[in-house]
């Protein structure tokens, strides 16, 4: 069977991309914070869909958490490697902690950059292999949260440039950029959930519609039509024009 590690597996997107890939037939590596509910969601997923599901309690807004997930994805190559974790911060970039800010940091983006190296090399030697980066829409709005929008431009850029660098290869790297999502980072951010029904995703959706766009070879998939939809404004539109955006939308949000 093929193997997948998702991290922050047990919610949210990631909890999704896990119970659709078990689906899919593929054995799990799920990486978490919360050891008790890691290994209950491993055990309910193995037994629901007749799969291994491999708990594997870390940290990675840490040194040693991170090094423990590059340990294994180095020592036991997996088919796909889903980066879903990352946190938002509700204060302003003046307001928040520094502490807070790094740790942002350090699980947006040095978590992506190390187990995507970690895992990168076993796909290219078989050559064969999926990275999905879990990025956000917000990283083509700066100012909807400063620094959460940085760290997403940066994944988003990054899995650009590696699935250049990849191509014909028989590796996929695709950023998935969902807009707003029903997910618990709203609540952990202390984060007013605002803006209009229509616009809000499913988890379910957003997997299903990113996993589409990687069968087809997608590096960029952004779900939802009215998404979609916004970023061709976007694209076209002068760059004051999502800076703009993105006062707006965070008033709303604050």
């Amino acid at each position: 069977m093929p193997v997948a590690l998702v991290t922050g597996g047990t919610s949210g997107i990631g909890a999704q991309f896990a119970r659709t890939l078990a689906g899919q037939g593929y054995d799990l590596v799920l990486v978490a914070r919360d050891t008790g509910r890691l290994r209950t969601s491993a055990a309910e997923l193995a037994g629901r869909h007749g799969v291994t599901a491999h708990p594997l309690p870390a940290d990675l807004s840490t040194p040693a958490g991170r090094a423990l997930v590059a340990e294994r994805l180095s020592a036991e190559p997996v088919d796909m490697l889903v980066n879903n974790a990352g946190l938002g911060v509700a204060d302003g970039f003046d307001a928040a902690p520094m502490d807070l800010l790094q740790h942002q940091l350090d699980v947006n983006v040095t978590a992506v950059l190390r187990l995507t190296h970690a895992a990168l090399g076993g796909m290219l030697a078989r050559g064969r292999g999926d990275v999905v980066n879990v990025s956000s829409m917000a990283a083509f709005i700066p100012g909807y949260e400063t620094t959460y929008s940085a760290s997403k431009s940066w994944v988003t850029s990054f899995s650009e440039g590696l699935a250049a660098e990849t191509r014909g290869r028989g590796v996929r790297v695709m950023a998935l950029c969902p807009g707003w999502t029903r997910t618990e980072l709203h609540q952990r951010a202390g984060v007013r959930a605002a803006g209009p029904a229509f616009l809000w995703l499913t988890a379910a959706r957003v997997v299903e519609e990113g996993l589409a766009d990687l069968r087809r070879g997608k590096v960029v998939s952004v779900p939802g039509r009215r998404y979609r939809a916004l970023m061709t404004v976007l694209d076209l539109a002068p760059r004051g024009v999502a800076r703009v955006l993105g006062r707006h939308v965070r008033r709303r949000r604050t």
